[in-house]
């Protein structure tokens, strides 16, 4: 089953996939981290979507300290195929802007994911289209 990345299907499928991963060992450093992201030209216009505790949720999160604004294809990069290099890349060409606390952002660069989020991650990219 492939669903279009962003959708409301697919935002409730990855929801699905964290409540049936149970524990996922997610490392201190992304534990307390809440992270918003501005997806723009999606289709259908931006979209919004959270990073809290590891863990991608639709929708901005009030009180979060920091905000990425970046384009779809980037985020589906970063966030879907753990492209790491093209987060650099992003920032350092302009494509992705930061509201809010940067440092928030290099504890994010700098926390290796647990075994279970690798294989929560592996799953989410098998649904992406």
């Amino acid at each position: 089953m492939s669903l279009k990345f962003l959708s409301d299907e697919w935002f409730a499928k990855v929801e699905e996939l964290i409540a049936a991963a149970g524990d996922l060992e997610v490392p201190a450093a992304l534990a307390d981290l809440v992270l918003n992201v501005t997806v723009s030209d999606a289709e259908g216009g931006d979209v919004e979507l959270c990073l809290d505790g590891g863990n991608m949720k639709k929708g901005h999160q009030d009180g979060a300290p920091t905000t990425l604004v970046l384009p779809e294809d980037l985020a589906r990069r970063l966030f879907i195929e753990n492209d790491q290099s093209a987060g650099m890349q992003g920032f350092m060409s302009g494509q992705i802007k930061v509201e809010g606390d940067m440092s928030k952002l290099m504890a994010m660069q700098t926390a290796q994911p647990s075994g279970p989020q690798i294989e929560l991650q592996k799953q989410i990219l098998e649904i992406t289209a």
